[in-house]
């Protein structure tokens, strides 16, 4: 038993039947997931077909819309066993995306009709969803959409474009969040489910990334895009509250893929620092590599800890800004810092293409995407109370 299967082993917040279908989701992934690389499209889909049998696609749906009715701390634990055992991490982060980013925001915002319609098939894995917020000038700053949703009779017209979006190549159905009021603000946006091959919509070519490879990205345009006005989730002017609840389940649940790959790479680090001899020695017996190694320990499960405090509060409904926040912060942080110690215990073999090199690829986008990691920083500055104008004293 390695290192960090002893300390897991000694981990008793999660229940019997989380820890069977950790190890169930596991054995999938490692089975049936093998292989990293590039995004093909025929790949990909036999992929998400094969995920979505296993549940991935919709653990946090309630199960009678086709989901296993998850709560977010077995989601995370769910998508920790995925992250550890898909070595395409981008892969991973693609079915997280999907699941968190858009048919949460179905299952708490929805109708009845809305979900009975779009729930079913996205979380089977014979469909796919993609989230449209981030634009050219609106990345942090999300309240400023420049996509515009005109309200005529029945129906909406969108117009404007998304980037980075992920999974828009192979999305079957777009969440996309566009300003309807004048001055945008937290009421001026407006969320709508938008079907792929809707007329009005394109979906540009897929990204060219340095990390989540696996995962397609692209931009996304509206021209006159109509969308029937029963495709609006929350209602007019809860695009915000939509975003909002959205990335509770993000920051939270999806960074559990880190947590996994982490932890593979964690492992692998020390059964090669006591494989590797140098000067007669294996090099985890210097202080140097020793030290370096507990430090990526020490990293890991300082943040697996955070995530899973934010998991619980997000199950018992907790409002609050500053666990996912610091969650997210601290295992973005942790993958970028493991992924170049792992590079550099492994010298010149380190920038070869594997795991370790991969890590650090993948987790660089970590640190922006669900909201930059400065965001965050400002999130829960805001949530203390810091930089607030103290009353005038009164003379």
């Amino acid at each position: 038993m390695n290192a960090t299967n002893a300390m897991d082993a000694t981990n008793t917040h999660l229940s019997p039947e989380t820890e069977a279908m950790r190890e169930m989701v596991l054995a999938f992934a490692r089975r049936d997931l093998a292989g990293s690389g590039g995004f093909d499209p025929g790949e990909f889909r036999r992929r998400w077909r094969l995920a979505g049998e296993q549940g991935l696609t919709g653990g946090t749906v309630p199960d009678k819309y086709g989901g296993s009715g998850l709560d977010a701390v077995a989601a995370a634990a769910l998508m920790e066993a995925f992250g550890e055992g898909c070595a395409d991490t981008g892969f991973a982060f693609s079915v997280a995306a999907h699941l968190f980013a858009c048919l949460m925001p179905i299952v708490e915002f929805g109708t009845d009709g809305q979900k009975e319609r779009w729930l079913p098939g996205l979380c089977s894995g014979e469909r796919i969803a993609a989230h449209g917020i981030t634009e050219p000038e609106a990345g942090s700053d999300a309240m400023n959409l420049r996509t515009r949703a005109e309200h005529r009779d029945d129906h909406y017209v969108l117009n404007g474009g998304k980037c980075f979006t992920t999974n828009a190549p192979v999305a079957d159905v777009f969440i996309v969040q566009a300003a309807t009021r004048a001055g945008g603000g937290f009421f001026g946006l407006t969320a709508f489910v938008v079907e792929a091959g809707t007329p009005g919509l394109r979906v540009g070519r897929p990204y060219d990334k340095t990390g989540l490879r696996g995962s397609p990205t692209a931009d996304v345009y509206f021209d006159d895009c109509a969308v029937p006005a029963d495709c609006v989730l929350g209602g007019e002017g809860a695009g915000a509250s939509v975003f909002t609840s959205s990335m509770k389940w993000e920051r939270t649940c999806l960074f559990g893929v880190y947590l996994g790959v982490m932890k593979r790479v964690v492992d692998d680090t020390i059964a090669f620092a006591g494989e590797r001899e140098q000067f007669g020695t294996a090099i985890g017996g210097f202080q140097a590599v020793s030290h370096r190694v507990v430090d990526m320990l020490l990293r890991l499960e300082s943040a697996r800890l955070m995530l899973y405090k934010a998991a619980r509060g997000l199950s018992r409904g907790d409002d609050d800004e500053i666990a996912p926040a610091l969650a997210k912060i601290a295992v973005s942080e942790a993958a970028v810092r493991i992924g170049l110690d792992a590079v550099q215990l492994r010298g010149a073999a380190g920038v070869l293409e594997g795991g370790a090199a991969a890590l650090l690829r993948d987790a660089l986008p970590a640190r922006i995407f669900s909201g930059t990691n400065e965001i965050q920083k400002n999130n829960v500055a805001r949530a203390l109370g810091l930089g607030r104008r103290r009353p005038a004293p009164r003379s």
